[in-house]
C-alpha cells in the first residue's frame, strides 16, 4: 500500500491509504537511526570490542552516551555482551549475525554519503 493524496471534483483533498502505523524503514530507523548507534555497530564489525577500547575508537561520543546504545542494540539483538574473566573484570561487545545484517545498510549509507556529501 502507498499513501496518497487525492482530490475530489470540488478540490477538496483527502488522503487514501494513509499510514497508521510506523512504516518499515521507520522501524528500522529507530533501531540504527540514533546518534552514534551506526558508529558502535561499524566498529564491532569484525572482532569483540572492550568497552574502553570501543570508546577511544568512537571519540566525540562520551561513555553514557556509548553505554546507551550498546544496550539498544543488545535489546534488539544487533549486539551481544561478554562478560571477560580478567582482574578486574571486563565487558567486550561482538555483533551478531543480525547485526551483521545490517551492516550492508550501513556500508550502502557509508558510500552514498562519502561520494555526495561533503565532510563537515
Amino acid at each position: 500500500m502507498r499513501a496518497r493524496v487525492e482530490s475530489d471534483p470540488r478540490g477538496r483533498k483527502s488522503t487514501v491509504e494513509a499510514c497508521t502505523e510506523p512504516c518499515a524503514i521507520e522501524r528500522g530507523m529507530r533501531v540504527l537511526g540514533g546518534k552514534w548507534t551506526g558508529s558502535v555497530l561499524w566498529h564491532l564489525r569484525d572482532e569483540p570490542v572492550r568497552f574502553n577500547d570501543l570508546a577511544r575508537m568512537i571519540g566525540g561520543a562520551s561513555k553514557k552516551m556509548i553505554s546507551e546504545r550498546l544496550k539498544h542494540l543488545e535489546s534488539h539483538g544487533l549486539i551481544e555482551r561478554q562478560v571477560l574473566e580478567t582482574r578486574p573484570l571486563g565487558v567486550a561487545y561482538q555483533i551478531t549475525p543480525r547485526g551483521e545484517t545490517a551492516l550492508r545498510c550501513l556500508d550502502e549509507l557509508r558510500q552514498w554519503s562519502e561520494s555526495l556529501l561533503p565532510q563537515d
